[in-house]
């Protein structure tokens, strides 16, 4: 019944790529493996050493974007254009509509033998952002009224975002010749988060208005320097003491940077050689919790309201101005008008505070030497991430090819929550750097405008390293 989409580490976490999860010349393939120890001592290059960007979602670009009629100046135009069928387009959605993505990037890192193991220091800065979107509420954006008694109830309305510093010290240490074990502590510090949640909204149509009655609340932490005011603020305009203070979303700013939250958290893993060609491994991840403080806090009013409904959206090409009406217009008049479809009371202005679990990801793996090529191997690894209604399972299988000291790659095939995919990795690492490139996701249509078509999953993750030692 929930998106926690990233206030901590966020539901679909950014972690370093599954693909990489097999390949031992891999620097940072202790972000998923506690247990795993590097080839080589390296350090990172600052901001270069690992960088990875990512999109998840159950829905793609051509369940929102239709192609407008020949001869249109325009080549696409949203779902809540009359000439886009209805029915064709809520065909295309899920129960729950869920969309994230992230930005993992390592700012140093740093890891070498001693201790009686393996040591890794790394500092980094992880972004969430992430939305949960019931079919419910797109039938109602492009329904609306069938009758003189019409009504929906939106469930699960969910939006979040996050930003987080993280400081990691791991360590790997072999207790004899078959168990590898590890692990990983990590002290979060957090820059900004910020979340909404509608449990629950009934909507009501009468001939003119629309009457609306919601159930929710949102939170927003971004240190002191957070303003975030009320319409009684801004002097705009009320009709009735109920909405002096309801939030003012278009005046929200933000004057001065300060840390937002501190969590902590740990990661767990091992290795154990079952049979000398046959290695299996588990890793738990990101054990823990955040706290948010100076937070503002808002929920909505146990009063009904009236929205008169959405306006100037579509594209057609006889409504007045339609030469000027571009896609990205149409998408900030559709956001004007959600903002107005739910109303948020200010409570909390930068006092209270929240605490969250961390979303916990196992990782279960195998990996088998081919006696007919032994610089072959095959692997399977499962993967379930612990976030609620956003939690996800994957089961994904490779092929590793690693033909000298130097070089590795893999290819690989995963089936998820969010339907399958081709993973794939290339890993260069000589005596002196390691150099890799590769994706658990990627798309291979795209419109005209470059945006993905179908099932928007995509990711990339690249790095360079100077690597030493033997």
């Amino acid at each position: 019944m929930c998106l926690a989409m990233t206030a901590a580490l966020p539901a679909m976490a950014q972690e370093a790529p599954r693909s990489a999860y097999f390949l031992d010349g891999y620097s940072f393939r202790h972000e998923l493996n506690a247990a795993f120890s590097g080839e080589r001592n390296y350090i990172s290059l600052p901001a270069l050493g690992n960088i990875g960007v990512g999109v998840s979602s159950n829905v793609g670009v051509n369940t929102f974007l239709y192609k407008t009629a020949p001869g249109s100046p325009y080549k696409l135009t949203t779902f809540m254009s009359p000439t886009v069928d209805a029915a064709t387009f809520l065909d295309k959605l899920n129960d729950n509509n869920r969309i994230t993505g992230g930005v993992d990037m390592t700012i140093l890192s740093a890891g070498f033998r001693g201790f009686g193991g393996f040591n890794t220091i790394t500092i980094g800065v992880k972004t969430e952002v992430g939305a949960n979107l019931p079919k419910s509420l797109f039938e109602f954006m492009k329904v609306g009224q069938t009758g003189p008694d019409t009504r929906y109830q939106l469930d699960d309305i969910k939006v979040e975002a996050s930003a987080v510093a993280e400081i990691a010290l791991g360590h790997s240490h072999k207790v004899n010749d078959r168990l590898n074990i590890g692990a990983k502590v990590k002290v979060l510090l957090g820059l900004g988060s910020a979340y909404a949640n509608i449990n629950k909204m009934d909507v009501a149509f009468g001939y003119d208005k629309w009457q609306i009655t919601a159930q929710g609340e949102m939170q927003m932490a971004a240190g002191k320097g957070l303003i975030v005011p009320t319409k009684q603020e801004m002097g705009k305009e009320i009709s009735s003491p109920s909405e002096a203070d309801l939030i003012e979303w278009g005046d929200i700013d933000y004057d001065k940077f300060g840390l937002a939250g501190l969590g902590f958290g740990v990661d767990l893993g091992a290795t154990y050689d079952l049979l000398p060609d046959l290695q299996l491994s588990a890793a738990i991840n990101d054990l823990g919790f955040m706290n948010w403080k100076n937070a503002v806090t808002g929920r909505t009013g146990t009063t009904t309201w009236t929205f008169d409904g959405f306006t100037d959206i579509a594209i057609d090409d006889s409504k007045p101005g339609y030469e000027e009406r571009k896609l990205d217009e149409q998408f900030d008049r559709l956001w004007d008008d959600m903002q107005d479809v739910v109303n948020f009371h200010r409570e909390d202005n930068g006092t209270g505070s929240y605490s969250k679990m961390l979303n916990a990801t196992l990782h279960l793996g195998a990996e088998y030497k081919m006696p007919f090529y032994r610089n072959l191997t095959g692997g399977f690894l499962f993967s379930s991430h612990f976030a609620g209604c956003a939690s996800w399972t994957e089961g994904r299988l490779y092929a590793n090819i690693k033909p000298t000291k130097w070089f590795d790659a893999t290819v690989n095939y995963g089936a998820s929550t969010f339907g399958s995919s081709f993973g794939w990795m290339i890993n260069f690492h000589p005596k002196g750097f390691n150099f890799f490139v590769g994706s658990d996701h990627q798309f291979f249509s795209v419109t005209p405008q470059y945006l993905p078509v179908g099932k928007a999953s995509a990711n990339i993750n690249i790095g360079f390293n100077i690597t030493f030692g033997s």
